[in-house]
């Protein structure tokens, strides 16, 4: 069985052309977004909805928000490994947290921490 991805044995970021080609599709399906709210405002304006002032409100700020949200999002990096918050399996009762490599002969170094 072939595999086209290779295994991430690291945790290392991705590359800067994977993180900016990211944010420029999270970019063009926000104001795509914003495209529709402009085109589904000015077809509930000629069909004469009811509640009409509340799809209006609801178009004009999408229309407002989502160019702002969108370029706060594209400008953005993603967070450091270093300070993103991972949460730590506990150790079961009796057991150490630290593993120590087995010698070349196959017997392992026993240590209280």
């Amino acid at each position: 069985m072939a595999r086209n991805a290779p295994i991430l044995i690291t945790d290392a970021e991705p590359s800067l052309e994977k993180q900016r080609h990211s944010r420029e599709i999270r970019y063009l399906l926000m104001m795509s977004l914003r495209a529709v709210c402009l085109i589904l405002g000015s077809v509930l304006a000629v069909m004469q909805v009811p509640l009409l002032w509340l799809w209006l409100l609801l178009c004009g700020l999408g229309m407002v928000v989502l160019p702002w949200m969108a370029v706060l999002i594209a400008n953005d990096r993603p967070v450091k490994a270093e300070h993103r918050w991972r949460h730590k399996p506990a150790a079961a009762p009796g057991t150490s947290t630290h593993e120590l490599p087995t010698q070349p002969t196959g017997k392992t170094i026993d240590v209280d921490l």
